[in-house]
């Protein structure tokens, strides 16, 4: 943004010169905190001047899921498949290899990229919440577009500070827009552009405030526009955030999953295929604004991504990019879960083998490629119903209701072709939590979930410590995973800019 740049042009001449005035031991600002977004006189003043500047910040939070594609999806997926057992790095750069391998430190750089992304997108995140909250004190917005901008900007927020606190354990917090920086109140001021880190429970507990004015005043769902941040969207994301270990409460999961699964519109897509289909004749994919899709991406043809050759091969050209072996790319493993399942339907629209010019991990005649993005004008989930499903079956096993649990994991096995849940599993809450666990592997697999439902349920160590003995194909980890690897190194950029900042433990 204009006042961003213009901030970071401005901060250094205004602290040296208020350091001199006021002879204060404080470090000089170089650049803008990814924290903060404007200038202004104080946090209450107006971030947005008019109606349609807030019109035009709405428009630019949306834009991010589509013009952030690095930390929003790559990395994501990165993390969430690469880092656990389900995907290899794909490549051989130190990109890509330190995920794999659990070699993550300080200096990991698409970690870096994610942490200042992340808190850059929640300070366009407070400019639209700040923004309006004026304006419609103001009288230049009416009350319902107050509350639904506001409600939106939240999900917005708290969807990116729920992902941090999932990486890091938490995030410094910042619901307001910074005051300008000038001699008289350097002392007070220059704290809010470098703070601490807040409490994981003071985190949730700010995603959790942001969902629940979310959940009362946000649109409802549209079935023909799933990319709208609605008050299903919210009431999804809190049964997510009450499945995570510090806030879980199995009742909340339940309750929310059961708001979702019976909010008009929203159902499982019948068939499988249609959630990542190709349309050759169209040369387009198979379906957008599907019933089962909570929260999702669009791009059009004339307007595509990058994403696919990322990850794979563009089925409108077959070519394009399809010299270089990609990011994330299907782990033995994974194959084998889906082989032992006999799993064929979903593994066939989550793997595809092409024949390639060269070898990384798999040899060149047969390379698996990540199948769920196939071409540049892709629909992508940020959420949909199949992951609110299995979080209700994984609380109602967390609580030791086994036949509910399998009631609910059997719905979505179904519509796999597959048949119910072997006895054995019902024999005990352990056995279903084994159970819930696995289906989620092989229905969300490279979707960027894995990693978070093995630390969810404390499964790291006993899976991923003994990868290598399981998949030939993976590189050799640098250094096992303990209880410090449930959370990221916070990253040496960060913490040289923010002295404030400590490191997490193991690093």
């Amino acid at each position: 943004m204009t006042t961003n740049i213009y901030i970071k042009t401005i901060l250094m001449g205004i602290v040296l010169s208020a350091m001199t005035a006021c002879s204060l031991d404080t470090e000089p600002i170089s650049q803008a905190s990814e924290l903060t977004e404007g200038s202004q006189t104080d946090t209450t003043t107006a971030v947005l001047k008019d109606r349609e500047a807030a019109m035009s910040q709405r428009t630019a939070i949306y834009n991010l899921f589509k013009n952030r594609q690095e930390h929003m999806h790559l990395d994501y997926v990165l993390m969430g498949e690469a880092h656990a057992d389900n995907a290899y790095g794909g490549t051989t750069g130190q990109e890509t290899i330190p995920t794999e391998t659990n070699a993550l430190d300080a200096a990991t750089g698409t970690l870096s990229r994610d942490w200042s992304r992340y808190l850059e997108d929640i300070a366009k995140a407070n400019v639209l919440i700040n923004g309006v909250e004026t304006l419609h004190k103001n009288g230049q917005v009416s009350d319902a577009e107050y509350r639904q901008w506001r409600a939106e900007g939240q999900i917005f927020r708290a969807l990116m500070m729920f992902r941090m606190v999932r990486m890091w354990g938490s995030l410094p917090i910042i619901t307001k827009v910074a005051q300008t920086i000038t001699s008289e109140n350097i002392k007070e001021v220059y704290p809010t552009y470098f703070p601490p880190r807040s409490t994981t429970e003071e985190c949730y507990q700010q995603i959790i405030e942001d969902l629940e004015y979310a959940e009362q005043n946000a649109p409802d769902i549209s079935s023909t526009d799933r990319t709208l941040m609605s008050k299903t969207v919210a009431q999804a994301l809190l049964c997510k955030v009450y499945a995570e270990k510090a806030m879980r409460d199995y009742d909340k999961v339940i309750a929310y999953a059961e708001k979702v699964r019976n909010t008009p519109g929203v159902a499982l897509e019948k068939d499988f295929v249609s959630l990542w289909g190709w349309n050759a004749k169209a040369k387009d994919c198979m379906k957008r604004n599907t019933t089962e899709g909570i929260l999702e991406v669009h791009w059009f043809p004339g307007a595509g991504n990058w994403e696919s050759w990322m990850f794979g091969r563009c089925l409108e050209d077959y070519d394009n990019s399809f010299t270089w072996a990609k990011w994330v790319t299907p782990s033995r493993d994974l194959i084998r879960a889906f082989e032992a399942e006999n799993d064929t339907l979903r593994m066939n629209q989550t793997i595809v083998y092409y024949d390639c010019t060269w070898s990384n991990y798999y040899p060149s005649s047969h390379y698996a490629f990540m199948y769920k993005l196939r071409s540049g004008y892709n629909n992508e989930y940020i959420v949909r119903l199949a992951d609110i499903i299995l979080l209700e079956a994984e609380a109602y096993a967390g609580k030791g209701n086994v036949a509910e649990a399998a009631k609910l994991v059997n719905i979505i096995r179904h519509r796999a072709k597959l048949p119910d849940l072997p006895a054995q599993y019902s024999s005990s809450k352990e056995q279903m939590q084994d159970a819930v666990l696995r289906e989620r592997r092989l229905e969300l697999a490279m979707e960027g979930e894995r990693w978070y439902d093995l630390c969810r349920n404390d499964k790291v160590e006993s899976v991923m410590n003994g990868i290598n003995s399981r998949d030939e194909g993976r590189l050799p980890l640098a250094r096992p995973f303990d209880e410090n690897s449930y959370m990221l190194p916070i990253p040496q950029s960060a913490i040289d800019e923010n002295a404030n900042l400590r490191q997490n433990p193991g690093y």
